[in-house]
């Protein structure tokens, strides 16, 4: 298990893609925004790759990623950190939630999850989604082992009033210090119902990016994480999952967004925003920090 965040006169952050298609315009401001404050507060800036997602990571996009950075003029320690290296890591760790009880095996489909959030009302929380609350009769021992005999796909859910009754009091004391600008900024309560029972691993995948980068970001003393709005309410239940092991909360900066026209987020499908394709069109890095801003 990671050692706890150590204090350190210089902060640390990270920059962290998933190499499931090229880098893009997004990608690059993203990247300016760490490698930046690193720069300017007299720290560094890891670089991770999360490619926890087998099936669509690809090592040619993990070459891209390494090409695409050092020809916007970025540079990291070494060496670097690829998440499927270390599935283990995330192995023992869903195994000490599984020790305290704090984690339970959900075979819900999601046409099944659907119906069952129809069914009992649940509307959207501020996440934007609808979270899932738990099972509102706990699935038996004996069909659990006979659905797991069986095969059937699973997910490991992390059960919040399981947390609740762990944490007592402290759950609702959850809080982190968000260094945006406006309304994010200060000591942000953490809601991490806004997410409900989220997946942290399944039958197949040993762990999902709310245990992956958690791990990581305590393993490798980041003081600091630097990334996209578009994560901000993750934050409410990392924040939880740093609590249950026993792990430093990081100051969190969640800066705008590069948009489109339609006011969408940059795909890595859209091929004509890739970093590849616009250095292959002979534009410069500088043009880019210049031209694009975040929202």
């Amino acid at each position: 298990m990671p050692e706890p965040i150590k204090k350190s006169e210089f902060p640390v952050t990270r920059f962290a893609p998933s190499p499931t298609g090229r880098l893009h315009i997004g990608h690059a401001i993203a990247a300016r925004e760490a490698f930046r404050f690193a720069r300017d507060c007299g720290g560094k800036c890891l670089l991770r790759i999360e490619d926890i997602d087998q099936t669509r990571c690809k090592p040619e996009f993990e070459a891209g990623i390494y090409e695409d950075l050092n020809w916007l003029g970025f540079d990291w320690p070494e060496p670097v950190r690829r998440q499927s290296d270390h599935f283990d890591d995330y192995t023992r760790a869903l195994g000490e939630l599984r020790e305290k009880g704090l984690v339970y095996r959900s075979f819900l489909t999601r046409k099944a999850l659907n119906a069952d959030l129809d069914e009992r009302g649940v509307g959207e929380s501020p996440a934007g989604e609808r979270p899932y609350p738990g099972p509102g009769i706990p699935m038996s021992a004996d069909e659990e082992e006979m659905r797991g005999g069986r095969g059937d796909s699973f997910a490991w859910r992390l059960s919040l009033s399981a947390c609740r009754d762990y944490l007592g009091a402290a759950f609702d004391d959850l809080s982190f210090v968000e260094e945006g600008s406006g309304v994010m900024a200060g000591e942000i309560k953490a809601h991490p119902e806004w997410l409900g029972d989220v997946v942290l691993a399944r039958k197949d995948t040993p762990t999902s990016y709310h245990l992956a980068v958690t791990h990581d970001d305590a393993l490798q003393g980041i003081s600091h994480v630097v990334r996209g709005r578009d994560l901000y309410f993750s934050t409410h239940i990392h924040v939880l999952l740093q609590r249950l092991f026993g792990w430093p909360t990081p100051v969190y900066r969640h800066h705008g967004l590069i948009l489109d026209t339609d006011g969408k987020k940059f795909s890595k499908s859209d091929r004509s925003r890739t970093l590849e394709s616009l250095r292959e069109e002979g534009v410069r890095p500088e043009q880019i920090f210049r031209d694009w801003t975040l929202q």
